[in-house]
């Protein structure tokens, strides 16, 4: 409910403009209203203010890759495999590795796309592209990649957020920038460096929203070679998610992924989004 809340109040924020629904019967309409008053009552109770209000008095007690709230697999029944990308933007992160991109639209693998703001702002056509592409999900990798926090903690020197309205800000200011701009609202979050405390966790679950990380550090920051990043992949197992990068067109990435997809289908791996899949 929270989730389809975020969608119908992401449409709201971009000011969607759409056909009145045709009411047929007065149970449909009364529903209408019902919905539309729901919608309203959420709107008042998810805003800034009142999530700053709320967690408040909340200190952290953990930091890490997998704190209490964070999802790192799903559940699955068959021999599935998630590939996410991020794009981390900023001086030295928003290029895009076009054989990467290339590779996946041509094997029709699909990808969740983690983007961040900043590269966006630096690839705004090739990012409305990825978006229009059915292959690919996007979500929301931040806006000024920053560790996820309430208390201004460090992860590879990197501070993060240092109070409740810092998180949401970095959450939510990328999160409308990719609903105005594709309009679908981001249900999925994965922060700069991928640490969080778990209040801060629980912030965007507040939101409606899924942190996500990894079963498979797939390229280490867009540091392993491409060998690194096969034998990487080729350790999986059903319902893992592999953290990749996109945006490093010099790295092993590319050449990693491409070596070890045919590999993995060879094992019967097949590759799925993340949307729809019962996240744990």
């Amino acid at each position: 409910m929270k989730r389809l809340y975020i969608a119908l109040l992401g449409a709201l924020l971009v000011g969607c403009q759409q056909q009145p629904v045709a009411v047929h019967t007065t149970i449909e309409k009364e529903t209408f209203e019902h919905s539309e008053k729901d919608l309203l009552h959420r709107s008042n109770s998810y805003d800034k203010e009142t999530i700053i209000s709320s967690f408040a008095d909340q200190h952290p007690k953990e930091w890490g890759e997998s704190v209490t709230g964070v999802k790192t697999a799903f559940h699955t029944e068959e021999h599935e495999l998630a590939l996410t990308f991020d794009a981390c933007g900023g001086q030295h992160g928003s290029k895009i590795d076009h054989q990467l991109i290339s590779f996946l639209n041509d094997q029709a693998i699909p990808a969740t796309l983690f983007v961040n703001s900043r590269w966006i702002d630096e690839n705004k056509e090739a990012f409305l592209e990825l978006a229009e592409n059915p292959l690919f999900q996007i979500e929301n990798h931040g806006t000024e990649h920053k560790p996820l926090s309430v208390s201004g903690e460090t992860a590879w020197g990197i501070q993060g957020t240092d109070s409740v309205e810092e998180a949401y800000e970095e959450i939510m200011e990328n999160h409308t920038k990719i609903t105005e701009l594709t309009g679908r609202s981001p249900e999925l979050f994965r922060s700069g460096t991928a640490y969080y405390d778990e209040v801060a966790v629980e912030v965007a679950s507040d939101l409606g929203i899924s942190v996500v990380n990894f079963t498979i550090l797939g390229d280490a920051g867009a540091t392993y070679s491409s060998n690194q990043v096969k034998n990487a992949l080729l350790d999986a197992s059903p319902g893992d998610i592999a953290l990749l990068h996109m945006n490093q067109p010099n790295s092993g990435t590319a050449k990693g992924v491409m070596e070890a997809v045919p590999l993995l289908k060879e094992k019967g791996f097949s590759f799925v989004k993340l949307e729809n899949q019962n996240l744990r």
